[in-house]
């Protein structure tokens, strides 16, 4: 299947769907940094500036098409407890509504958010209410970057959207069930520092920014494996 991936970054969402068997076919990411790092990963992949000035005509005349797959953690600054705090419509959460109506116009059959945990109590039931009004159905799971074996909690909701009637989904707590988590075994190894610097003037700054922006590629792939298996089983039963 084939992915949109909006609020880009460094690519980390791709880079767990493409070892579940996706492709991604576009990006959309508004900073230079993160987009010249999915230039040199991504070469050839079509990478959008603004989230606004995106739309599906767009990707048709493009020759991208309409992606099976959405995926994207749209900014959390007005959510977070670190943040402005004042919801979902804020200045920058507030981009969902630009990602709502990409959901619109695509009609994926698959629709991956990730955000603060924090949403729960900060507009989820508002975005849950607007996916439902667009016929989707909706999961979710707090799913921490520790339950994966990393030495941080980084605690994240993740949110599996799909066409409302879809005969096989997600059974409810697949994507973090102890099951699925096993296979990535203990604590991970000790990650190399980032501390290059260029004429005396770090050059960590863009890259921690990124990084601290940036999914656990690992939690995308478990969602990405248990999306093409819900694939793999309706398509059998529709044999």
């Amino acid at each position: 299947m084939r992915a949109l991936d909006l609020f880009s970054g460094i690519g980390g969402f791709s880079l767990g769907l493409e070892r579940a068997g996706f492709e991604t076919v576009a990006f959309c990411e508004i900073e230079d940094f993160p987009r010249r790092v999915l230039a040199k990963h991504w070469p050839g992949v079509p990478i959008y500036d603004d989230v606004r000035t995106l739309t599906a005509a767009r990707l048709v005349r493009d020759e991208v098409g309409h992606p099976e797959l959405i995926c994207g953690g749209f900014p959390c600054q007005d959510i977070s407890l670190a943040g402005r705090m004042s919801g979902i419509d804020g200045a920058k959460s507030g981009l969902w509504s630009e990602y709502r109506r990409l959901i619109e116009e695509i009609r994926p059959r698959f629709v991956v958010i990730e955000n603060s945990p924090v949403l729960r109590s900060r507009g989820l039931d508002q975005m849950l209410s607007e996916l439902a009004a667009l016929g989707y159905d909706a999961e979710w799971h707090c799913v921490p970057a520790n339950a994966l074996g990393a030495p941080h909690r980084r605690d994240r909701i993740w949110i599996v959207a799909y066409p409302a009637g879809f005969g096989d989904r997600l059974p409810q707590g697949q994507v973090c069930s102890g099951r699925n988590l096993s296979q990535y075994g203990d604590w991970w190894a000790s990650e190399p520092e980032i501390c290059r610097v260029d004429d005396g003037t770090p050059g960590r700054v863009d890259r921690l920014a990124a990084l601290g922006n940036a999914v656990v590629s690992q939690i995308p792939e478990l969602i990405g494996r248990a999306i093409m298996a819900a694939e793999v089983s309706r398509l059998q039963a529709a044999a």
